[in-house]
């Protein structure tokens, strides 16, 4: 697989997406989009990961972020993803999901392919990271992820949308806390 969209250095910044399979509209849900808070939350508790911005949008999730305390941030992503894939299947079976058939079927038949037994897929292969290299990209892709949700008309202000950094950035209250950067 190649390394030009991951994050293969460590204590460096990127900007990360991570893409459902077929662009499945999985976080239109209240339970799933708090399953991906949780579980950014225990990364930050117990992988070392640093959240600056995110943006938890229908299908995908962006994140601009770094490992510390050597910590691996490749390494985080791919327990990130494995941990909240059996959780966002686990919750598509237990709780009220009016597309779970659907669903289910659509993440099964994902992974008829693989050469590794995987009974469900939910995340695309890999994730696309982008090395932050100056304060300019950095605010580039702080205005993007908070712009997101404004874009598809979710909300008309950033900071009115709960599942992202804006409202940290605005000083608002949010479930995820994240290391604000000051660079305006």
């Amino acid at each position: 697989m190649s390394t030009k969209y991951k994050a293969t250095t460590t204590e460096e910044c990127y900007f990360i997406t991570i893409t459902t399979v077929g662009w499945i509209d999985v976080f239109t849900r209240l339970n799933q989009k708090q399953n991906i808070i949780k579980a950014l939350q225990y990364c930050q508790l117990n992988k070392g990961l640093e959240i600056y911005a995110y943006c938890i949008m229908s299908n995908h999730i962006h994140i601009l972020c770094k490992a510390t305390e050597g910590f691996i941030l490749s390494d985080i992503i791919r327990d990130f993803k494995k941990f909240t894939s059996k959780k966002i299947i686990q919750t598509i079976i237990d709780q009220p999901e009016s597309r779970r058939e659907w669903m289910l079927d659509y993440f099964k038949k994902s992974c008829e392919h693989l050469k590794r037994h995987q009974t469900y897929k939910v995340w695309q292969d890999g994730y696309h990271a982008e090395h932050i290299f100056s304060n300019k990209f950095i605010k580039q892709k702080l205005e993007y992820i908070h712009l997101n949700p404004v874009k598809d008309q979710i909300v008309v202000m950033p900071e009115d949308y709960y599942f992202s950094s804006a409202r940290n950035y605005a000083g608002l209250e949010n479930d995820l806390e994240v290391i604000l950067l000051s660079l305006f």
